[in-house]
């Protein structure tokens, strides 16, 4: 099913989206990869507040090339997710409510993300260059040392996205690799 859903990613918008759904996201959404994600980790180990407010929002695992002359950002295909696992159930846990990436995810991440009602998107692999064309404006909120692993807030239109995981856990992978034994 085609859906399309505009930020901030609320519980009410997350509960009809199911595994397969293919989804439009327009509005602001956050970038973060490993060493972002590293960097907040360590600022909750000190009890100190994130550079970006979680609650209700999406984490695209990207680091975008640079842009060219007249672009808004360069090409923003997305990451691998798996290597922001050992950090994604705190976040889910502190409100995050969507993530943006490829590939498959931990039992610990599939929990957490169940447990918090939350929802985890894939992005097309090597389709950066067009994925890119959905950015309106990216500007960089913070870590600006890490250089494309900063944390970036993008303004997006009809950013195409699939349901992988959905808010109840079912998996996309899990169901493919089902279909394709029987």
């Amino acid at each position: 099913m085609e859906k399309h859903i505009t930020t901030p990613l609320t519980e009410n918008k997350i509960k009809d989206l199911k595994t397969g759904d293919f989804v439009y996201i327009t509005g602001t959404i956050y970038t973060a990869r490993d060493a972002a994600h590293k960097r907040m980790d360590e600022t909750l180990d000190k009890n100190e507040e994130l550079p970006v407010e979680l609650k209700d929002n999406i984490i695209y695992y990207l680091g975008p090339s640079p842009a060219r002359e007249g672009k808004v950002i360069g090409s923003t295909g997305p990451t691998t997710s798996s290597r922001m696992d050992k950090y994604t159930p705190r976040l889910l846990d502190r409100g995050l409510k969507g993530m943006i990436g490829k590939g498959k995810r931990s039992k610990e991440v599939i929990e957490a993300i169940k447990r918090n009602h939350a929802v985890y998107f894939a992005a097309i692999g090597g389709a950066g260059a067009l994925l890119s064309k959905c950015i309106k404006e990216a500007k960089v909120l913070a870590y600006d040392d890490l250089g494309t692993e900063a944390i970036r807030e993008l303004r997006v239109e009809e950013l195409p996205v699939i349901v992988v995981i959905d808010s109840n856990g079912n998996n996309l992978y899990d169901e493919v690799l089902i279909n394709k034994n029987k």
